[in-house]
């Protein structure tokens, strides 16, 4: 595989996991008169965990043994992900929708994407170089433009800081769980969409939310496989390749993948805001494809259990015949080279002002 490609194909897993979680708007919009909104979000985490462990059961053993498997180190981040990611996140959301505007609302829920950059960048040790930056901010700008919306900016302080918290654990959930992106993505999004909508959904019945006609969260449910299911699998994904601070911009594309189905599912039409944000999401995504981000670095030794193929990075000797991919506990030794790169787990150092 050539440098280049991971980095087109992560890409391509961030903007097809923004196009199936945003499509999930316009259609939980209309499950919404039948379903409350806290339910709702359990039954779709719920539909997510049953899919992805039915698809466990039937995996080829060969294709489950290239990826890391979970261990004892990593429950830790796992439980992290579920009660960040999973709970916390639609809670403090839901919260704060009940007591903003929806223009307010929806302007805040565009603090996702700023909060998991940085994060990534001030925490977590990513790098981003100007013309990524560059991107970021105008695929995030393009969000607000899109959820803008003449009418009164109406808030209460309280829903603003429940929302922004939100996405603060979102944030959060994205950082953790991209440190977790080099074992089974199944296995890990399995148990966090399982842990999550076990969770949500008995908040709901224990406040006292009605249970709605079978069918209807059957639908819900099914909704959830695609729109969170596939979506934060496909996410995981991006995270491997690309970091989460790239993930990010491109996941930020949500709301526009949204817009274009709600076309003709609801039928809103295309306005000035719709059309500049495309442009500027457009122009981010193509900028962020442009990048390349190259020079002298070195790894440090590091040992750990992910998939992989002997390439410049992995050069260890193994006992007996073995297949690639594969995974194992290996040992990476101290190594200088220069080729274009991101910041995945293999590539964690500081930058000067030359290296962009």
């Amino acid at each position: 595989m050539s440098a280049r490609r991971p980095e087109i194909a992560g890409a391509l897993c961030g903007v097809t996991a923004a196009m199936t979680f945003g499509a999930s708007a316009p259609v939980s919009k209309l499950l919404l008169p039948a379903i409350p909104p806290l339910l709702l979000a359990g039954l779709l985490y719920l539909g997510a965990g049953l899919a992805l462990s039915a698809f466990m059961l039937v995996r080829p053993e060969r294709h489950r043994a290239r990826e890391a498997r979970i261990s004892r180190r990593d429950v830790g981040i796992l439980l992290g992900i579920t009660v960040t990611g999973g709970i916390a996140g639609p809670v403090l959301m839901l919260v704060g929708l009940e007591r903003v505007s929806g223009l307010a609302g929806s302007l805040l829920l565009n603090l996702e994407a700023p909060f998991t950059i940085l994060l990534a960048v001030l925490v977590f040790g990513e790098h981003l170089g100007r013309r990524a930056t560059l991107a970021a901010i105008a695929i995030v700008s393009g969000g607000v433009l899109l959820s803008w919306q003449p009418g009164e900016m109406a808030a209460q302080l309280g829903g603003v800081a429940a929302i922004a918290g939100g996405c603060l654990a979102w944030g959060i959930d994205n950082n953790l769980t991209q440190r977790l992106s080099l074992k089974d993505p199944v296995a890990v999004v399995r148990w966090k969409t399982l842990g999550a909508g076990a969770c949500t959904a008995s908040i709901a019945l224990a406040v006292g939310v009605d249970v709605p006609d079978l069918r209807v969260a059957g639908g819900a449910m099914a909704l959830g496989v695609v729109a969170y299911g596939l979506s934060i699998l496909l996410d995981m994904y991006a995270l491997r390749l690309l970091g989460a601070a790239r993930e990010a911009a491109f996941f930020a594309t949500a709301p526009f993948m949204g817009a274009v189905l709600a076309l003709p599912l609801l039928g809103d039409r295309v306005g000035l805001g719709e059309a500049g944000a495309a442009v500027l999401m457009a122009s981010g995504v193509w900028l962020l494809l442009r990048d390349r981000h190259g020079h002298l670095h070195t790894h440090a030794p590091m040992e750990h259990d992910h998939m992989h193929v002997h390439d410049e990075h992995h050069q260890h000797q193994h006992d007996g015949p073995f297949s690639e991919p594969h995974a194992h506990v290996h040992r990476h030794e101290a190594l200088t080279h220069d080729h274009p790169h991101v910041s995945d787990l293999h590539h964690r150092h500081r930058h000067g002002r030359s290296d962009g």
